[in-house]
């Protein structure tokens, strides 16, 4: 659902889909369609437009379900793509969603980790989209985990800044003062943020999940990504940012691809309207105990053990199985209960 995404998580995507079908249902599915980059023949749209010849003051679309019992994951996608230059992937994230337990995960995976890129050899995970897109990057990522992915979303620094802008901005606590300034980009994503709560636009939150200038590099950047996503997507829970959804979808729509359907988009949405926010896990993929020092001909990269992360991943699915098997039993018991009483 989208034409080049706003950092993060298919969560957020689905519950800004969500919010535009309860109130703007004929927004989203334009919406969708005009930025998914998968076939259109199970778009919504030609639904949508007999219901809206019927009424154009009252415009209905159909909200399919998630039907699927199998986890989702969905690679999320931040780009440093600067004019004609491809760049690399300045931010790598999957979203892990389980539709029967509803439990999800979002995962920040370290773009430096050291791992084998299919038909490349090895190297940085964020070279990957430089040689071969989204959909090499989501096979590198696929085969690094041990799980399927099964689609991406995508935006660069321009979709970010135009999401955070629609929403009319999004308030941080920073941890402490952060400043970074290059000449290579003509001091265009210089970094200068004061420590304390702030109000950030577009500008200061690229700043804010951006920055790795310190002895903590990319763990504690991705923390910073992680929470950050975490606050966008209460804040477009949020009755005032619902009623902003047109407008916001007019801003972002030409920064963001994916190869979700506009179906499997209302899909997601549905399935995405029952998760918690407050409850999604989140954490650095690879874990800190599954790293191993590395070299690189000269330069030292984080390596990674693969089998070991591979079960670390398959045990957190797992427990997502069990607690949803936990539920059923405690509903059939309660269920059984009040039958007798």
């Amino acid at each position: 659902m989208f034409k080049k995404w706003l950092w993060g998580t298919a969560l957020t995507l689905a519950l800004v889909v969500t919010g535009v079908i309860v109130y703007y249902g004929y927004s989203i599915v334009h919406f969708a369609n005009s930025i998914s980059t998968a076939a259109s023949s199970d778009s919504p749209a030609s639904n949508l437009d007999s219901n809206h010849a019927e009424s154009s003051d009252t415009p209905k679309v159909v909200i399919p379900k998630w039907d699927g019992k199998e986890r989702v994951n969905i690679l999320l996608i931040g780009g440093d793509s600067r004019g004609d230059d491809a760049g690399r992937s300045d931010s790598v994230m999957v979203a892990s969603i389980d539709p029967v337990s509803k439990k999800a995960h979002l995962f920040s995976v370290l773009r430096d980790t050291y791992v084998n890129i299919p038909g490349h050899g090895k190297s940085r995970l964020n070279a990957a989209y430089s040689f071969g897109g989204a959909e090499l990057t989501k096979q590198t990522v696929s085969d690094l985990l041990g799980i399927p992915i099964q689609h991406y979303v995508y935006t660069d620094f321009t979709g970010f800044m135009a999401l955070v802008d629609a929403l009319d901005g999004i308030d941080i606590d920073v941890e402490k003062d952060m400043y970074y300034t290059s000449k290579a980009d003509k001091h265009m994503y210089d970094i200068d943020l004061k420590k304390g709560l702030q109000h950030m636009d577009g500008k200061t939150a690229l700043q804010y999940v951006r920055f790795r200038h310190d002895a903590t590099s990319d763990f504690t950047r991705t923390e910073r990504q992680r929470i950050f996503m975490t606050e966008l997507a209460k804040k477009m829970q949020s009755t005032t940012s619902l009623f902003k959804i047109p407008e916001m979808l007019e801003a972002i729509a030409p920064y963001i691809k994916t190869d979700l359907s506009p179906t499997q988009m209302l899909k997601l949405a549905s399935l995405g309207f029952d998760i918690r926010v407050n409850e999604i896990d989140q954490q650095q993929i690879p874990p800190n105990k599954l790293l191993t020092n590395e070299r690189a001909g000269s330069a030292q990269v984080l390596g990674v053990n693969v089998p070991k992360l591979q079960a670390y991943i398959q045990k957190l699915f797992e427990e997502d199985n069990q607690s949803s098997s936990d539920s059923s039993v405690t509903g059939e018991s309660n269920e059984e209960l009040s039958h007798h009483n």
